[in-house]
């Protein structure tokens, strides 16, 4: 179970009192949660509640108005996408985001770019170190794709892959980076039943083979409730429940933010 202070060493991540603002609105209204490390975290509520917004808070997309995020125990008032990715932060996204004239093999290798040691110089003549190194990040990339099923594909071209592959491949991009803190933005949306049992899978078979804190948003509440360790839910930029979750599916005011949308509250 996450320890309520941020940088307690359980944690790797946590968010405290963060609050995110345009203009006017309020997106995210003082929220504070931790993730502890090496856990399932799942984001929750209805439709405007604050979800991608507070992934987005935490690898750097937005800067909060006000509040922190934790990270390793160093507190950030924000953190910037490129240092996020090269820290051990990675994401994926709502809508899939792939080079989709690109093969399964070269789109999973962009996740080794902030790994490669030698520069662009280098990369470009393909002479001496720079081929060895490409070599060893290939046979990473080749264990990945081994990993998640999909060698017989290795060479496709992306956009030629049905929706639940590409987002396999996607899975496989971030995975490439080699995250400490892996967030997934709706990693089942748009997928029929068979798709989603297999992403489940891959994300259980992620967290119990590499130790991956895995952090997700997910609108099928019986997929968190298979998959999480631990969910937080958001209503309207608020904290409405944090808790285990047996805890969280009977919290009164669970049943009634999802109740309440689902009979054209707004």
């Amino acid at each position: 179970m996450p320890q309520q202070h941020p940088d307690h060493p359980e944690n790797v991540l946590a968010v405290q009192n963060l609050t995110l603002r345009f203009g006017g609105i309020t997106a995210i209204s003082d929220v504070s949660f931790a993730v502890a490390r090496g856990h399932i975290q799942a984001i929750i509520g209805p439709n405007g509640a604050g979800k991608t917004s507070m992934i987005n808070c935490i690898n750097g997309f937005y800067r909060p108005t006000t509040g922190a995020i934790h990270f390793r125990g160093e507190a950030r008032p924000f953190m910037r996408p490129y240092r996020a990715a090269a820290e051990g932060i990675a994401r994926t996204f709502q809508n899939i985001a792939l080079f989709k004239g690109m093969s399964t093999l070269d789109n999973i290798m962009t996740g080794r770019t902030l790994k490669m040691k030698r520069g662009l110089g280098w990369q470009l003549l393909r002479v001496g170190p720079a081929i060895a190194e490409e070599i060893a990040h290939r046979e990473r990339v080749e264990e990945i794709i081994e990993f998640l099923e999909i060698s017989h594909l290795r060479l496709h071209p992306v956009g030629t892959l049905s929706y639940g592959l590409q987002k396999r491949v996607e899975l496989g991009r971030a995975l490439a980076m080699e995250p400490e803190v892996l967030l997934l933005d709706e990693p089942m949306a748009g997928m029929n039943a068979g798709e989603k049992l297999e992403m489940c899978r891959f994300i259980l078979e992620v967290s119990a083979h590499f130790g991956t804190t895995i952090v997700f948003i997910e609108h099928d509440l019986g997929v968190v409730m298979d998959l999480s360790d631990r969910i937080v839910v958001l209503d309207h930029g608020h904290k409405i429940a944090d808790g285990t979750p047996a805890e969280v599916k009977s919290d009164q005011r669970v049943i009634e933010a999802y109740i309440g949308t689902r009979h054209g509250g707004h």
